[in-house]
């Protein structure tokens, strides 16, 4: 647990490797198209929980990996942004169900720790390319909802993008009054 609240407060912050392809605007609604490199993540998953409430339990599993609750017992240093996949049912509320994404540091990509927790597996993931759009405050499973019609808004007819699921992101730690970011990012599909 010292390790997990040192590293949040003293410990280095990453963010995830990614370059933006272009930008546009609709409305009120701006974006970006992004190339997000991939790489190896800690992920935890959590079903049969309303979002907000399968959050509360999956992102402190991941703080404590990151901060040395691991085989190594390493601090690993964060790595910006977390990132969540939630699943939307056809009437666009989300489903109980939730994927938490945390991107290791690029320092531990080649030989991560392992985790001491059995509910957080390292996966390799492609790289992704996304729509991206950002937003403030703390937010809620009901402001990314709110978020992602914004941007299929105003994306449209113009882009394809993976409709079974999106990525929430966050940014900032949960001590942080103002100033936060988050976004939502719609996966960009070949189809």
């Amino acid at each position: 647990m010292l390790g997990m609240i040192k590293n949040s407060l003293f410990g280095s912050v990453e963010t995830w490797p990614w370059q933006v392809l272009s930008k546009g605007s609709k409305g009120d609604v701006f974006y970006e198209e992004r190339a997000c490199e991939g790489g190896k993540f800690a992920t935890v998953e959590v079903t049969d929980k309303p979002v907000d409430e399968a959050l509360r339990e999956a992102m402190p599993k991941v703080m404590k990996y990151v901060g040395g609750s691991n085989d190594k017992g390493l601090g690993m240093g964060m790595t910006v942004p977390i990132s969540f996949a939630v699943f939307p049912s056809d009437d666009g509320d989300l489903q109980k169900k939730l994927k938490v994404w945390f991107r290791i540091p690029n320092k531990f990509q080649s030989d991560p720790p392992a985790p001491s927790d059995d509910s957080i597996k390292i996966e390799d993931r492609e790289g992704i390319t996304v729509y991206s759009t950002q937003f403030g405050g703390y937010a809620k499973a009901a402001d990314y909802a709110a978020q992602a019609a914004q941007l299929r808004s105003a994306l449209e007819s113009t882009a394809k993008y993976q409709t079974d699921f999106y990525f929430c992101t966050g940014y900032d730690p949960p001590m942080k009054p103002y100033g936060r970011r988050n976004e939502v990012w719609l996966v960009k599909s070949s189809e």
